[in-house]
């Protein structure tokens, strides 16, 4: 199976970002939001990240309007209907995504691959609320879209070797480095990655560094690009308690347990970049 035609659901950076690396590769798009104005938005938002492209001479002005044409933006859900592929990158909310899984296996074309991009939620769970959970698969893309090489293709029981064959493919064509992996909470990535980030925010909270001191050791000592607090504060503290709270629930191992500081700090409003404070202040930036 080819897939030409792609559809995206979700208002958010992850959409927009998924619409463009899908449009530069030549694949149609059609971006789909509850709202007009909010999937008009994801469409100002392609085009400010095309512009800057030109600006910066990755792209020239033929090839940004190019992309730009082959993407278009709707509220309706139908527009959806001729779609080999369509991926739903809304709020890590099982009963959301479950919810939606159901209207798009009424709506998306028999043949239609219907995927999600959850960071960590079980892929099984949408897939058997469909009449075609062979054709139901994870294609988890990491954040920003465009500059981030990786995809995690995550396979159901239920998902048929051609619906993993045609969506590996899909990634590949859109320049992405794509790696299957089972279908179990936080896949390969976020299993990794958060009792890491869990327990910087332990090692914190008991005292034993400052965050200053803990984000530099970890960028000085692992050679990684941030270290952990800022990391929580890119990925929002709220996600990151729900990917915790997703791989305790799965899995009971203490560190998934997400540390107090963590959950007081959501509670409060503290979820980092996209409120403007984490454990970073980003007002005073």
């Amino acid at each position: 199976m080819t897939i030409k035609r792609v559809g995206i659901l979700g208002s958010g950076i992850m959409g927009s970002g998924i619409a463009e690396v899908a449009a530069k590769t030549g694949h149609e798009v059609v971006l789909r939001s509850r709202k007009q104005e909010s999937a008009d938005a994801m469409v100002a938002a392609l085009e400010k990240s095309l512009a800057k492209q030109v600006e910066r001479g990755k792209l020239t002005e033929e090839e940004s309007q190019a992309v730009r044409g082959r993407v278009s933006a709707t509220a309706n859900l139908h527009e959806l209907a001729d779609c080999d592929l369509v991926i739903e990158s809304v709020v890590e909310d099982l009963a959301v995504k479950t919810e939606l899984f159901k209207e798009l296996d009424l709506v998306v074309k028999a043949g239609g691959i219907l995927a999600t991009n959850t960071s960590t939620l079980p892929v099984i769970d949408m897939a058997v609320v469909t009449d075609r959970p062979d054709r139901v698969v994870g294609v988890h893309f990491f954040n920003p879209a465009p500059m981030m090489s990786l995809v995690e293709i995550v396979r159901p029981l239920t998902a048929s070797d051609e619906t993993v064959a045609a969506v590996t493919a899909f990634a590949r064509t859109c320049g992405k480095d794509p790696v299957e992996v089972k279908d179990r909470a936080g896949f390969i990535v976020n299993a990794l990655l958060f009792p890491y980030l869990n327990n910087a925010v332990r090692m914190l909270e008991n005292g034993t560094a400052s965050r200053d001191d803990i984000d530099t050791a970890m960028k000085g000592g692992c050679n990684f690009p941030m270290g952990p607090l800022a990391l929580l504060d890119l990925v929002g503290l709220d996600t990151s308690l729900s990917i915790l709270d997703a791989l305790y629930a799965e899995f009971r191992d203490p560190n998934y347990a997400a540390v107090p500081a963590l959950r007081r700090m959501v509670t409060a409003g503290q979820l980092g970049r996209k409120s403007g404070l984490g454990f970073y202040d980003y007002a005073k930036k």
